[in-house]
């Protein structure tokens, strides 16, 4: 690597843009960082040889330049942006409504919203924050704030680290601050150094030469936002994992008892009740909300519940021994806390079948006296029933929530037994054919008019079922932690400046500069009541350009 020589004797690295020891401008390199024609100096990280400026040879260091830039973070940030406001149109496949016709995302956004549905969905929109391709996008921000802000940190580290306040001529005379005044007294030297410790600045001296510097930690703000950002990036990467976050919804049925999906098997839940409390029709607080809906309007709903938890068996696949943990209600914005995990009240079906029960009788007996009887568990059908006296019925279709489709061809709308009809076939004791028979709630189809049995319904229960969201969430303190590394980080670099001043002794006189990140009103404050009383002249402010 090419080294340069200062005229002071001190050897930089390529790439640097004022000398590390003198701060006078190496002119082979006033093109970096904007130095190029400008009367001031760009103390853009003090003029410190960065890496991507410096090696572009190799094919890492032309992937560190591409990733250091700003505009290639701001970019690659905007293209998030946009892709999750696109994914945020319409639901993602996880939100689909448990009462949609079809859960099938293939089906669903078509079906729904049209063709924009369908475009939604084939371009993959519809499971967009755990796609490969958003992974990829996110884990792209986090290496472009990685190498951007080493690409900075560590050459503007040793430039601060290692400042002098011996410097050269021309670095104090190019900065925005600047004054020459010809004569100053050993009074007013003293007086100089006694104001800037009145303004708290922390002085250093070297061969006559003064540094006043302060706020020197405002200059790392950016780089603990940086650091607060990976943290919440690194949080939602970790978040498409099963050990860091989970989502599960699950259906339920009063008295029912189910083991709580993604618990593995640990944890098990059982439906005592589910209560429905609706508004009064009447009150008039609620008449005209109530009246525009049509209908019912809940006030409350929830689920009475029992976690329990499994014991260890002692015989491996045995039946595990459940010890109760909770007995309380589920509402909505109310959820069940246990061990790490949430369950929430998000839905909710009323008078869904549980099971119906059937009998087999003579068509043309008027009593219809039962031949034999059978019930169907409509959660999990049989697909056979054998009855007494020889009878065999078999399940040929099953519609849960049957309905005829614009062709006329019975078809279910939903998975769940809400309005079940049936295509049975009713297998005589004798051997003979089998019949045919359509049948549902107020539907009794014979499908060829000529058969010698019947099947009626002789009685059916129903329950209401309560939809249950369970989730485990162990990224959102991560989430936590980064958003408050990023909120110190704006405000160490918004409260606070670096303000730093150089006094050169010259002939008798002195040079006077000074430097700040922000707020230059204020530096300029400083030096007024610093100077305050002496003969130094007031710094000018030196901002125009040369032509």
């Amino acid at each position: 690597m090419k080294k340069i020589k200062c005229e002071c004797g001190h050897v930089n690295p390529e790439g640097t843009v004022l000398c590390e020891a003198c701060g006078k401008p190496i002119e082979g390199n006033q093109h970096i960082d904007g130095n190029d024609k400008k009367k001031l100096l760009n103390m853009r990280y003090d003029g410190t040889a960065r890496r991507s400026q410096t090696y572009n040879k190799s094919i890492v260091d032309k992937i560190w330049s591409f990733f250091s830039s700003v505009k290639v973070g701001v970019w690659l940030i905007v293209i998030a942006l946009v892709a999750s406001a696109i994914g945020s149109i319409f639901p993602q496949e996880m939100y689909i409504p448990q009462n949609a016709v079809s859960r099938d995302p293939a089906i669903f956004y078509e079906e729904r919203y049209g063709i924009f549905g369908l475009i939604f969905y084939q371009l993959g929109f519809h499971n967009l924050y755990s796609s490969w391709w958003y992974m990829i996008l996110i884990a792209l921000i986090g290496v472009s704030l990685v190498i951007c802000s080493l690409d900075r940190f560590v050459p503007l580290f040793k430039a601060l680290r290692k400042q002098r306040a011996k410097r050269h001529e021309t670095f104090l005379s190019r900065q925005r601050l600047f004054s020459e005044t010809e004569t100053v007294s050993s009074e007013d030297w003293a007086a100089l150094k006694e104001g800037l410790k009145k303004q708290r600045y922390k002085m250093t001296e070297e061969d006559g030469h003064l540094l006043a510097e302060k706020g020197r930690f405002s200059r790392w703000g950016p780089y603990v936002n940086h650091i607060g950002l990976i943290i919440i990036l690194l949080a939602a990467l970790l978040r498409t994992t099963p050990l860091f976050y989970m989502d599960e919804y699950v259906w339920i049925r009063e008295g029912e008892q189910l083991v709580l999906l993604g618990t593995d098997q640990e944890y098990y839940i059982k439906n005592k009740d589910f209560i429905i409390d609706n508004h009064d029709p009447n009150d008039t607080r609620f008449k005209e909300a109530i009246s525009k809906e049509g209908g019912e309007v809940p006030s409350n709903y929830q689920t009475d519940v029992i976690i329990y938890k499994a014991k260890q068996p002692e015989v491996t696949g045995a039946e595990p021994e459940l010890e109760k943990i909770i007995e309380d209600d589920i509402r909505m914005n109310k959820p069940v806390k246990f061990d790490g995990y949430a369950v929430y009240q998000q839905g909710y079906q009323l008078n869904e079948f549980t099971s119906m029960s059937f009998k087999v009788h003579k068509t043309d007996d008027p009593d219809e006296k039962a031949l034999g009887s059978f019930t169907i568990d409509l959660t999990s059908p049989k697909s056979e029933y054998k009855l007494e006296n020889g009878f065999r019925v078999e399940i040929n279709k099953y519609y849960p929530d049957y309905y005829l489709d614009d062709d006329g061809v019975p078809a279910s709308e939903t998975n769940y037994p809400r309005n079940p009809a049936f295509v049975m076939l009713v297998h005589p004791p004798n051997g003979e054919e089998p019949e045919i028979s359509f049948l549902g709630i107020g539907k009794n189809i014979d499908a060829t008019g000529e058969n010698d049995y019947n099947v009626g319904i002789t009685d059916f229960e129903m329950h209401d079922v309560s939809g249950l969201r369970i989730r485990r969430d162990y990224s959102l303190p991560y989430f936590m932690v980064g958003a408050v590394i990023f909120m110190i980080g704006v405000i160490q670099g918004m409260y606070w400046q670096h303000r730093r001043i150089w006094i050169r002794p010259k002939d008798g006189g002195i040079l006077l500069a000074a430097h700040t990140n922000k707020n230059w009103h204020g530096v300029k404050k400083d030096i007024e009541k610093v100077i305050a009383g002496t003969k130094v002249k007031m710094v000018s402010d030196q901002q125009e350009l040369d032509e």
